[in-house]
């Protein structure tokens, strides 16, 4: 039996992409083997030119440590790099553009292996060994759209995912079901698990974890909209968590605010958003074509924090944008210090061909490299100081907690309602590897060296 491993770079759509792919691999009759795979699947990003560094790295490394093993590259990078004839000498043994992803499976068969034997295929895709941080926990990542119609001046991601594509509300309850209803056949029972402290625990579906590449893009091709998904999601599907990988500016309206109305009660939404801001100065949003203002943005943060002030916001942040003066940067430091945003994940901005920021590049100034190293450490930092506030801030209430398989010293690893991690006393109360003690109720009782602890209620 042939086996491989994949990788996958960047964003959680990405991560999507990959785990489809690993159910397809294990389905057409490749097993999942992370030290020495006869196909290694890597599926790259291309958001920024580091981004690109860091796959290239990986593909030479694994070239090295794993020269009879075949290496395949996909994803945003790959796409970039066939598009740009860049790196014809990749150490590669077959390069798929994300046009051709949902085929790579077929390719990977067609063009480096024989044909998978009928006796060899898997039983409904389940993967039985892996390291990926959501599958381990039972949390599963669902694609609901692709590609992007905006086309923000340091943006390359519409010019390698194209136009957007959505999936149709019913295709994406029916693929929930399914793999829920296959995940509770898995041959993986109860005793397997409960005596296997490396077992995986994928016998069950958690959480489902919604991810597009711009959720206001999703349903402009089929008549249907975010809240209508989600709803039916909650309404049709038996998953106990739903949650979504990020949920862009121009989808947090009116409409999403009163679905969170209604069905923050249910105790099904998971009360993490990322919210992607990029910057908060007017004159650099409109200059990377965002078409909101940071009075804007901030509005919609107040209405989210209003209906729940326990939610989690998280956002991106780009620095080092063209015409950024340290006015600017002031602006953007000041409005994350005051708003309710808690999680940052800063990003240096590097050009990339054929955006409009490549072309900009030709009139406008564009911040040194040590000046972005110091805004972006600056940012980091303020981050990290939020981020704890906030989880200081959740002692003392009760929460649902998704156990998770770590443990230490006697404490079990969770995570919160609101997708914050924390510590539980261990006790006989908790079978860490049942299928039916996933999940739990806890007090919220102390923050300790940069960690939250609960006990059981």
């Amino acid at each position: 039996m042939k086996t491989f491993y994949s990788y996958s770079f960047g964003c959680r759509v990405n991560e999507a992409e990959k785990e489809e792919i690993d159910r397809q691999m294990i389905k057409s009759g490749f097993k999942f083997d992370i030290k020495k795979p006869d196909v290694y699947i890597i599926n790259t990003c291309s958001i920024t030119q580091k981004a690109e560094r860091e796959a290239r790295q990986l593909i030479y490394q694994v070239k090295k440590q794993l020269p009879d093993t075949k290496i395949v590259i996909t994803g945003c990078a790959a796409t970039y790099w066939l598009k740009n004839k860049l790196y014809p000498d990749l150490a590669s043994d077959l390069l798929v553009d994300n046009v051709n992803k949902e085929f790579l499976v077929k390719l990977i068969k067609n063009r480096l292996f024989q044909p998978a034997t009928p006796d060899l295929v898997g039983r409904g895709g389940e993967i039985r060994s892996s390291t990926n941080k959501f599958l381990g926990s039972g949390r599963m990542m669902i694609k609901i759209q692709d590609g992007c119609q905006r086309f923000c001046s340091y943006c390359i991601v519409p010019y390698l995912r194209g136009t957007p594509k959505s999936y149709e509300i019913k295709e994406i309850i029916n693929k929930i079901n399914s793999l829920s209803s296959r995940a509770k056949r898995s041959d993986l029972n109860r005793k397997e698990i409960a005596s296997s402290p490396t077992a995986p625990r994928n016998d069950i579906i958690s959480e489902v974890i919604l991810t597009a590449i711009n959720t206001e893009a999703f349903g402009l091709d089929t008549g249907e909209s975010l809240t209508e998904l989600l709803k039916k999601v909650i309404d049709k599907t038996n998953i106990p968590r739903i949650s979504l990988g990020s949920v862009h500016p121009w989808s947090v309206n009116d409409d999403f605010f009163d679905f969170y109305r209604k069905y923050l009660p249910k105790r099904r939404l998971v009360n993490f958003f990322h919210i992607p801001l990029q910057l908060a100065s007017n004159k650099i949003l409109n200059l990377m074509k965002r078409g909101y203002t940071k009075e804007e943005f901030v509005e919609k943060l107040n209405k989210l924090a209003a209906i729940n002030p326990f939610a989690m916001i998280a956002t991106d942040i780009i620095v080092g944008f063209f015409e950024e003066s340290d006015s600017d940067f002031a602006d953007t430091y000041n409005f994350l210090k005051e708003s309710p945003i808690v999680k940052f994940h800063v990003f240096r901005y590097s050009k990339r061909n054929n955006t409009a920021g490549f072309y900009m590049a030709k009139r406008l100034k564009e911040p040194s490299h040590k000046e972005k190293a110091k805004r972006a450490k600056a940012l980091i930092d303020l981050g990290k100081r939020k981020y704890e506030e906030f989880m200081k801030k959740n002692v003392g209430r009760e929460s649902t907690v998704l156990l998770l398989e770590k443990k230490i010293n006697g404490y079990q690893e969770g995570l919160l309602d609101n997708q914050l991690p924390i510590w539980i006393v261990k006790t006989s109360r908790i079978t860490p590897y049942g299928c039916e003690n996933r999940f739990t109720t806890v007090k919220i009782t102390a923050f300790k060296n940069g960690k939250l602890f609960g006990k059981l209620i």
